[in-house]
């Protein structure tokens, strides 16, 4: 608003006066800054305004002296990240050209950013190739109850929507129905390439039938290039090779994960993997199939356990390769008495010839997880086996209505 201020009348004198010195340089020289002074002054006291500039001044100084600040990197430090055991064919991150390869476990993550301690990071933008199947869909439940944003990518060859369907309508889960060996343009964080058919192979197939037990990271393998099998070995051989070769050649960030056997809920119930195969056989009555002498050895690791290892990877500053899985070690015998024990007692076991190139081993050193991801399996098979039934004893009995 303005203000209407009133003249004061001045009289006009009668006589001349003498006109008035002006005031030397030196005088106006001196009396600016100290106005200038008086005025700021004036400015601050006025209301108060001093008490607040000071008051937030102290807020701030004292916030940012007490808290240090922290990194929060994505799971691949530089730009991005791409967490691997099989390379990613087709989706693009803003920092790298797509790669094409097999299905595998991979992941892509974002550069470094300085947030203060106290304050909430920023969600993340994270793609998970293969989300609508059984290690996917449980990946994309962790991630979303941490918080992050999550988009999955799966043409449902093996997939199944169920997997997913009770994230329908949470504005943080995205579904894109499309298949990885053609291109997709996204922006996004973090990847974990989990898009693979299932099948009895998994990604510690880069071992072939070792003749190193337990099988640690170093061992190169034990591989027949032109066995039935070879197929299998030598596709996680070569997506490993071409993650490495992207991560030296594009300085694309990336992690290598190499997954041991895994079970639990959600598994396809006819995917030709032994533990699978076991439960729905005796949860229909059938009998187990044991190939061979049922004398060869294999680990199994709970769903749960591998998902925390595929993080604690991401978010950690190694590439890899990382053995995830748990070192108990089974015969085909002692897990089908273990199914027994769960399902049925008076299941029974069926012999078979063994396929040509099985492995006789399988075991993973865990070691070098322990150290530098600090992580390890939590779940034993007896624990973890029940939880697995109870999911297939509700498909079955749907499936056979």
């Amino acid at each position: 608003m303005k203000q209407l201020h009133k003249q004061t009348s001045h009289q006009i004198p009668t006589h001349a006066a003498k006109p008035a010195k002006p005031p030397s340089r030196s005088a106006a020289s001196a009396s600016a800054p100290t106005s200038f002074l008086r005025a700021a002054a004036w400015y601050l006291l006025r209301e108060q305004r001093l008490v607040f500039v000071i008051a937030g001044a102290v807020i701030a100084s004292t916030f940012f002296l007490l808290h240090p600040y922290h990194s929060s990197f994505p799971l691949l430090h530089t730009s991005d990240r791409f967490l691997h055991e099989g390379f990613l064919p087709g989706v693009r991150h803003p920092s790298f050209s797509s790669p094409s390869s097999s299905g595998g476990s991979v992941a892509v993550g974002g550069g470094g950013r300085r947030v203060p301690v106290g304050l909430k990071k920023p969600a993340k933008r994270i793609v998970v190739t293969g989300g609508a199947g059984f290690v996917g869909s449980h990946l994309v439940d962790k991630l979303l109850a941490r918080g992050d944003n999550v988009i999955v990518i799966d043409n449902f060859f093996t997939g199944r929507k169920e997997n997913v369907v009770h994230h329908f309508g949470n504005p943080s889960f995205e579904l894109i129905r499309h298949d990885v060996v053609e291109p997709i343009l996204l922006e996004v964080d973090e990847i974990y390439h989990l898009a693979c058919p299932a099948s009895p192979v998994h990604y510690n197939e880069v071992y072939g039938d070792p003749l190193e037990h337990p099988q640690k990271e170093t061992y190169w393998g034990h591989v027949n290039p032109i066995g039935v099998r070879s197929c299998y070995d030598e596709g996680k051989r070569t997506a490993e090779t071409l993650t490495m070769d992207y991560h030296r050649g594009a300085e694309v960030e990336v992690r290598i994960a190499r997954i041991f056997n895994t079970y639990g809920p959600r598994m396809c119930l006819d995917d030709g993997r032994v533990v699978s195969n076991f439960v729905a056989q005796a949860l229909r009555k059938e009998p187990m199939t044991v190939y061979g002498d049922g004398k060869q050895t294999r680990s199994f690791q709970f769903v749960s356990d591998l998902v925390d290892g595929l993080i604690a990877l991401m978010q950690s500053e190694h590439i890899g390769p990382f053995n995830l899985g748990n070192p108990g070690e089974f015969t085909m015998l002692e897990l089908a008495e273990i199914v027994k024990e769960v399902v049925d007692p008076s299941a029974t076991i069926e012999f078979k010839p063994n396929t040509a190139d099985d492995p006789h081993m399988r075991k993973p050193d865990i070691s070098k997880a322990k150290e530098l991801l600090n992580w390890e399996p939590k779940i034993k098979l007896r624990q973890g086996l029940p939880l697995m039934v109870t999911d297939f004893q509700k498909r079955i009995l749907s499936d056979g209505k």
